[in-house]
């Protein structure tokens, strides 16, 4: 094994000096290698097929994901446009619902005042009619007992005036008789 090792060693070796070779030319034709026109044929050749290996590897699997991840992420943002103008829409026609909804319970609230103000109208108008009725039924009564407070008056102020006249003319000491005194009283109240 140490043979085996040894000619591998020796190997190497023979490498190593003939690349320092190569090193020791190119230091003396002064410059580096790449810029060494007698290799340029060989560099352009290995220049064209990495160039070409390169666009095939882009061409067929890069680009290829690349377009359909941009695809995919177009299609996404339309279909979200358009689920966002679906819901907007939506949202109009709710705010358009609702704006009629509330057209329509404000309008029934003033009817519903309406009607509550016309019962009470109604109620009030029937309240009044019964108090009128009341009061003009009162002032008849009343109409009937001042007329008869009346009459009783003027009859008790006849029987009082013929009481006095006959107390005075019995204490002025003279007799009148009942008769006379009450045409007299009649006739000073009669004007």
């Amino acid at each position: 094994m140490t043979t085996e090792a040894i000619d591998a060693a020796a190997g190497q070796a023979a490498e190593m000096a003939e690349a320092a070779g190569h090193a020791a030319e190119a230091a003396e034709k002064g410059g580096m290698p790449q810029l060494d026109f007698s290799t340029f044929p060989n560099q352009i050749f290995w220049l064209l097929i990495t160039l070409v290996v390169v666009y095939l590897i882009l061409s067929r699997m890069a680009l290829p994901r690349i377009s359909s991840v941009l695809a995919e992420r177009q299609g996404t943002i339309t279909n979200d446009l358009g689920a966002a103008e679906e819901l907007k829409l939506k949202a109009q026609e709710a705010e358009a619902a609702y704006n009629k909804a509330l057209a329509d319970a404000r309008s029934e609230a003033q009817r519903i005042a309406a009607e509550a103000k016309a019962e009470i109208q109604a109620d009030l108008d029937k309240a009044i009619a019964k108090a009128d009725a009341e009061i003009a039924a009162k002032s008849a009564e009343a109409a009937k007992a001042i007329a008869a407070i009346r009459e009783g008056a003027v009859d008790s102020v006849k029987e009082v005036a013929a009481d006095v006249a006959k107390d005075l003319v019995t204490a002025l000491g003279g007799k009148a008789e009942a008769r006379t005194i009450k045409a007299a009283v009649v006739a000073r109240l009669k004007g």
